[in-house]
């Protein structure tokens, strides 16, 4: 293999000037999923679970309203929630939206163009599948499904319809990493065997919403709220605080490894582990919750690499990404979204060059005297701007439903494998989690 030249700051950002906005491999398509839209034409938007995280994204469609955006309903079934978002609409847009509890009413609104949903991990695929059946383009936050069969029908829903939806693994869209990517991809590291992922938390995680005391069980329809999953009393603990209880979430492959595993699927092109393994308790806050505050995951992939994860909410110790290349280490120095990335080339080996062997320097994306954006939304804002792009064009986004569905199957994998305490196994031909390896393809 040809040895790659050094790498500084400067090649680091040329890199990522050089990927244009809304590249993916799915190719262009001529067919408009709703009306086509011209480039002086309003986006109107719909938006469905608009709590916490949804508060998030509404606050970034505001800051991107000059893309000729509006927020024109909104739908919670919460009436708290719904309430507040069409205040913070009617600020941001300069009318009030149309608000709605219930999802189907939205739905039906022939002038939307497309949906946000960022309702409960367990809800999202459902629910995409429903904005895509009602013809309207959709951003859906991840994971995409913490179910297979739903993941299935989610993915299989949209590509029937060639709908552009933009799945909420933002990281896809971010320039440092998209340079990270095309580092790897030039051969830089070599051959890379294995990748380590470390990203801890000291706290109770996802407990004490203040939301909980406020709920009213007549301020919201709880049925329609556990969708698919069988009834029980009502609980607002579980509403709000449902990435600790194993019914509606896996809690920490769901929220954080999904954005980890997506961007080694990002990385390093290969999408579906052949197995993985994992393990995990309730370690450090002994609160009722029901998932792990403590979990470990090894996954292999088929070009021959493994991927470690780990998170503890138990302990801040230093958060990272490794990957481990024969020819040198990229170091993100952080947890999830970092911008700082740190080159370790390796110089010779013990046997060959025992007393020169490693060369460190830090790559970020801007230089020395400017840090590119951390606060919450700011990452978000190039996601959000190529899915706008995407609608106009009818081209592919960054996070498309295949990179959901891939990442979906790697976290209910590793939620699976931890709660059942054993190894599983993908086979790709069926699509289907298996108790032992599938047997190999025979050559023709």
């Amino acid at each position: 293999m040809k040895k790659p030249k050094p790498i500084n700051r400067r090649s680091f950002l040329g890199q990522a000037g050089a990927v244009a906005i809304g590249a993916s491999g799915l190719g262009r398509t001529a067919f408009s999923y709703g009306r086509i839209l011209g480039a002086n034409d309003r986006i109107s938007l719909g938006h469905i679970g608009v709590g916490r995280r949804g508060t998030e994204l509404a606050g970034i469609v505001a800051r991107l309203k000059s893309k000729n955006v509006e927020m024109t309903a909104v739908c919670d079934l919460w009436k708290v929630n719904r309430e507040a978002a069409a205040a913070r609409a009617e600020v941001a847009h300069g009318r009030a939206p149309r608000s709605f509890q219930y999802m189907n009413d939205l739905l039906a609104l022939k002038d939307v163009d497309a949906v946000l949903v960022s309702t409960a991990d367990f809800q999202h695929a459902t629910h995409l599948k429903m904005v895509v059946e009602a013809g309207k383009d959709c951003y859906c936050e991840k994971p995409m499904a913490n179910d297979l069969a739903e993941a299935k029908a989610a993915r299989d829903a949209v590509l029937g319809r060639n709908a552009v939806v933009q799945v909420g693994t933002q990281h896809r869209s971010e320039p440092y990493q998209i340079a990270a990517r095309d580092l790897i991809g030039s051969g830089a590291l070599g051959e890379v065997t294995k990748v380590e992922i470390v990203w801890n938390y000291h706290g109770p995680r996802w407990r004490g919403r203040s939301e909980v005391n406020e709920l009213r069980e007549q301020d919201t329809d709880w049925r329609r709220w556990l969708l698919t999953k069988p009834f029980r009393p009502f609980d607002p603990r579980m509403y709000f605080e449902f990435r600790l209880y194993k019914d509606f979430s896996s809690g920490i492959p769901d929220q954080w490894m999904s954005h980890g595993i997506d961007l080694i699927h990002y990385f390093l092109d290969d999408s579906f582990p052949r197995s993985v393994v994992a393990h995990g308790g309730v370690l450090a806050w002994k609160d009722g919750r029901e998932n792990p505050d403590t979990f470990q995951a090894l996954l292999e992939y088929p070009k021959g690499f493994l991927v470690s994860y780990s998170t503890s909410f138990g302990n801040d110790s230093d958060s990272f990404t490794r990957i481990m290349g024969k020819a040198a280490t990229l170091i993100n120095v952080g947890g999830e979204g970092s911008p700082r990335w740190k080159w370790v080339e390796e110089k010779g080996t013990h046997e060959d060059n025992p007393d020169v062997r490693r060369a460190e320097r830090y790559v970020t994306l801007a230089g020395d005297d400017r840090v590119p954006p951390t606060a919450i939304g700011d990452n978000d804002l190039s996601h959000m701007t190529n899915w706008f792009e995407c609608l106009r064009s009818r081209t592919q986004p960054h996070a498309t439903v295949h990179h959901g569905f891939a990442h979906s199957v790697a976290c209910i994998m590793a939620a699976r494998s931890c709660r059942e305490g054993k190894k599983l196994y993908w086979d790709p031909k069926t699509e289907s989690i298996l108790d032992e390896a599938p047997e190999p393809t025979k050559p023709l």
